[in-house]
């Protein structure tokens, strides 16, 4: 039998939802405006008409971006941002579960002292030195061993995440001990035990973490630009669509354009490659995200 709310339980829902409703159409609108720009006339996008929906319909700022008009930076940078998306998600999700694994266990010897050291490195960070002298250590191994495509330099030296660690360690914790006992008497290995009974039962903080990892591998910029800034041809998609909005904000580039290009606004080809760079991750998530919740939960909560 449902229970009668009282009138001030009532007014708390009423305001929040309508506060969370306010915030999330404020969270959506920047992206419905980006979308609609990008489908928009030049004159529409100049002189602002676009509002909400897109005015005087047009797709010539996509046809510019995806046939390669402005040469092949953009799917070159594509083509980049997947390559140390996917690659950069498995080498980092594979450390973290061995980390999260190995942290989890009771038996590891100074396993307080590594648990505290890997919470402190969350309360105070040794700032950007340490670590770009980690990637130039990185580079020169890379180097010697004749490694010369740096995009695995931002791969193999963004491995560490300690907080995603944390959540996977945790995850583990939870996972009761009598079911690695009993596989243990079945003869399993630790490897075995590891891949056929915590990371199954660990899937959901487990495809939490590989999202947390896509979308920072995905999104990153600034140590890509700061160790690939010569190599353009290495760029990632981030580092690419920066690039961009620093030449449209150059007033004899923009001059050039505009003669060049008459019917394209220079703002419409920069919405088009933020569109280009938002929906990947916009298909991917409706997928996982019936694990996120849960996947927070297990790993955030220790029992």
């Amino acid at each position: 039998m449902k229970r009668k709310l009282e009138i001030s339980e009532v007014i708390f829902k009423i305001i929040s939802y309508t506060f969370l409703t306010i915030f999330a159409l404020c969270c959506l609108y920047p992206f419905v405006y980006a979308l609609s720009a990008s489908l928009s006339s030049y004159q529409a996008v100049e002189y602002n008409k676009v509002i909400l929906f897109p005015v005087d319909l047009q797709i010539d700022a996509y046809k510019f971006v995806l046939s390669g008009s402005n040469g092949n930076g953009f799917w070159n940078s594509y083509t980049n941002t997947i390559f140390v998306t996917f690659y950069g998600t498995i080498w980092a999700l594979g450390v973290a579960i061995l980390g999260g694994y190995a942290l989890s266990k009771k038996r590891l010897l100074f396993r307080k002292g590594f648990n505290f050291f890997l919470v402190f490195t969350m309360w105070f960070s040794a700032g950007l030195v340490p670590q770009y002298r980690n990637y130039l250590a990185t580079q020169d191994v890379f180097n010697a061993i004749g490694i010369t495509d740096d995009k695995w330099l931002i791969v193999i030296a963004m491995g560490m995440a300690a907080m995603n660690i944390i959540l996977l360690r945790n995850a583990f914790e939870g996972v009761p001990s009598e079911i690695e006992e009993a596989a243990r008497v079945d003869g399993a290995t630790e490897f075995q035990i590891l891949t056929k009974v915590y990371i199954p039962m660990s899937k959901s903080t487990i495809a939490t973490v590989a999202l947390f990892f896509a979308i920072s591998r995905w999104n990153g910029y600034y140590w890509a630009k700061t160790m690939l800034g010569g190599n353009s041809a290495e760029w990632p998609l981030q580092v690419y669509l920066r690039t961009q909005l620093e030449y449209f904000q150059d007033p004899d580039y923009v001059t050039s354009w505009n003669n060049s290009y008459p019917n394209i606004s220079s703002n419409s080809v920069i919405f088009v490659l933020i569109v280009c760079a938002i929906i990947p991750i916009l298909i991917i998530y409706p997928f996982i995200q019936k694990y996120f919740a849960k996947g927070v939960n297990m790993g955030g909560v220790k029992e």
